[in-house]
């Protein structure tokens, strides 16, 4: 599932600025689960608190693109 999507904005003739022609942004998982399925599985406790969630389906990293 690509949760990452491009959004491609008006450019004015007029803008002084140098244009961002592509914009991009993420969507969070839980926009595609209605309802939580029976037997959902799950990370063990201590990797559950290094993602922050305790469910796989849920974990969406955040990837910085500066560094």
């Amino acid at each position: 599932m690509d949760l990452e999507k491009e959004w491609y904005p008006y450019v004015s003739p007029f803008d002084p600025c140098p244009p961002i022609t592509v914009k991009t942004y993420v969507i969070p998982p839980n926009l595609y689960i209605q309802f939580q399925p029976p037997g959902l599985p799950q990370y063990p406790p201590l990797q559950a608190l290094r993602c922050g969630t305790l469910w796989p389906v849920l974990y969406s990293p955040y990837e910085s693109k500066h560094c």
